[in-house]
């Protein structure tokens, strides 16, 4: 994510806590956080077949997703990779959305 118009990253989490904690990890990192409009970056709470519609839709559009969801609702987190995300248990989102931020 190196030029400015890259530097946004969209949000799609319900859960307070998960948006709070995402969205310091991404000011930490120079990332504007965003909960609507394009950015080249996502981050999408997994909470049902809505949320794997909406990885399909941003994954088409160009844009990288990052996964995040219970570690026991392993149907989930495999038809978000299916639709193209990483995905990961919501005990390893902030690492990996530290990694893919520096990157």
């Amino acid at each position: 994510m190196s030029d400015a118009a890259d530097r946004s990253l969209l949000i799609l989490a319900r859960d307070l806590f998960f948006r709070a904690k995402l969205e310091a990890v991404a000011r930490a990192a120079g990332v504007e956080p965003v909960w609507r409009g394009a950015a080249s970056l996502a981050v999408v709470e997994l909470s049902g077949e809505a949320s794997v519609q909406r990885i399909r839709e941003l994954v088409a559009a160009g844009v990288s997703v990052l996964a995040f969801g219970s570690h026991v609702q392993v149907e989930w987190l495999r038809a978000a990779r299916d639709a193209g995300a990483e995905a990961v248990p919501n005990s390893q989102v902030e690492e990996a959305l530290r990694r893919r931020l520096a990157s």
